[in-house]
């Protein structure tokens, strides 16, 4: 959908205004205007989801907006394979199910086939029928039961174990690599005299240059777009690519933009809502491939967020969003055509995505991983 702006008048706007209304954003839902005070209720709600924060209602906004509405037994919740529910209800039961011991995966709103078979193995526990859905019965047997797993959070130790147990080595394990933008989507654009530098070209040449070293060092590596594609994958579409291929991990390349020139750094972007959900492995992978970054570079750390963008939402492995330096800014500028700093970059995500598979008694300290070790200990 085309995005929803301020100055905008329709049914659309009044749908936006109602949910608003029902969160407790906006005061009143009787006008079909896109105003000021929409404006700014969207503003906070962006914020609040993690969402990148314009004021208008694109497909992301929506697709946020709509799952909000929804709370935990307004609606029975059943899974489809072509269409699956999305929802703050659904999120919810996930919760409920994983404070319970049940396996649901990520907790991320999306009644997937994970959420199903917790669903039908809560049921067949409670002498239910075992339809994978969550209707009146159901949904008042949670309600009676209490919590059943102490001692942290049950998908924070189902990650961490199953990262424990994969051992160090890279060799073999499938990493996506996503350069961002690309086709007619340059980014973030700075023209330089005669030249012009795009956000989609380098972001290219970095995933270009992380695909073969991380090849060398025994990984199989896909790129989610090549150099000549026509249009840019969505985030949707690189996200369903990962969980195809049933990758390892994910990571996405970007530069960023601002119109301070001011504005330089680095920052590394994780799954994550405002109530605490989190991807507990994402996050781990996003604080290393920035820490590395910083020391190796000396770039300034504008530090690991979470958000809900749909690239980091609708993986299902640990999946990173970088933005390495701002293109605006004549210090980053200077760096990000440099090949030599690109290479840098480099070192510092094939370090961070290493150090994500040494247990706590291997690890070392950031900036001190030799790179070119990790392809010697595989030709040997």
């Amino acid at each position: 959908m085309r995005s929803i702006r301020r100055g905008e008048q329709g049914p659309a706007v009044t749908e936006i205004r109602s949910i608003l209304v029902t969160l407790g954003l906006l005061s009143s839902s009787a006008d079909d205007l896109f105003d000021e005070s929409v404006e700014r209720s969207v503003r906070v709600f962006q914020q609040q989801r993690g969402l990148s924060v314009d004021g208008s209602v694109g497909d992301e906004t929506w697709r946020a907006l709509d799952a909000a509405r929804w709370t935990l037994g307004a609606r029975t919740l059943d899974f489809s394979v072509n269409n699956p529910l999305h929802g703050d209800d659904v999120r919810q039961l996930q919760e409920r199910l994983l404070e319970m011991g049940y396996d649901v995966g990520r907790h991320d709103g999306i009644y997937g086939a994970r959420t199903a078979r917790a669903v039908s193995a809560f049921q067949r526990e409670v002498g239910l029928y075992p339809d994978g859905g969550c209707g009146p019965h159901t949904l008042a047997a949670l309600r009676r039961l209490g919590r059943k797993v102490t001692g942290g959070s049950p998908q924070k130790l189902r990650e961490e174990q199953l990262f424990r147990q994969s051992g160090p080595s890279l060799v073999g394990r499938l990493i996506v690599i996503d350069p961002g933008h690309g086709g007619n989507d340059l980014g973030v654009v700075v023209p330089d005299g005669p030249l012009r530098w795009t956000e989609s070209d380098i972001a290219f040449d970095l995933a270009s240059r992380l695909e073969g070293r991380l090849a060398a060092a025994g990984m199989r590596v896909h790129l989610t777009r090549g150099p000549l594609a026509t249009e840019a994958p969505s985030d949707l579409d690189r996200a369903q690519l990962a969980n195809d291929l049933q990758a390892d991990l994910l990571i996405s390349l970007h530069v960023d933009g601002h119109a301070n020139s001011l504005a330089e750094g680095v920052a590394a972007y994780h799954y994550g809502t405002d109530n605490g959900v989190t991807s507990t492995m994402g996050e781990q992978l996003a604080g290393l491939v920035l820490r590395e970054i910083v020391a190796r570079t000396g770039m300034r750390n504008c530090h690991v967020h979470a958000k809900t963008w749909d690239l980091l939402r609708y993986t299902r492995m640990p999946a990173v969003r970088v933005d390495i330096g701002y293109l605006t800014s004549p210090v980053d500028r200077k760096r990000l055509i440099d090949p030599m700093f690109r290479e840098r970059v480099v070192e510092s995500i094939i370090a961070a995505v290493q150090r994500m598979y040494f247990p706590s008694e291997m690890d070392v300290k950031t900036g001190m991983i030799d790179v070119s070790a990790i392809r010697l200990a595989l030709s040997q």
